[in-house]
């Protein structure tokens, strides 16, 4: 039995301390193609949130004249919400307050290279 084609870009990005949820969403409606969560991480609530604002960046954008969208962050009191995306899919990771986000989004760009 193969695993899912997101299995490795998953897998590094949880092995990232402080990441407690990784995930691949759709952009167009936030529905969980893939995931790594840890217990108490709600993956379907998260990557609709988490598709739908890295879509609306995308598209606000592109109406900018700002070109692609490499990288959005969300931060909260309780963590972050980190996302990239190409084309169909947006790659999402959940993350503790105190992660170093550099090396999170060093990690997250260079998986979704891998699974493009």
């Amino acid at each position: 039995m193969s695993g899912s084609p997101f299995e490795t870009a998953l897998d590094g990005l949880t092995r990232q301390r402080g990441v407690t949820a990784a995930l691949v969403a759709e952009e167009r409606d936030g529905i969980v193609i893939d995931a790594r969560v840890h217990i108490g991480q709600r993956a379907d609530r998260v990557a609709a949130l988490a598709a739908s604002l890295y879509r609306k960046a995308r598209l606000s954008a592109k109406a900018a004249g700002l070109g692609d969208v490499g990288f959005l962050q969300l931060e909260a009191e309780e963590g972050r919400v980190c996302a990239a995306g190409r084309g169909d899919v947006v790659l999402i990771a959940v993350t503790t307050p105190d992660a170093n986000i550099g090396l999170i989004r060093v990690e997250l760009l260079r998986a979704l290279e891998a699974i493009e």
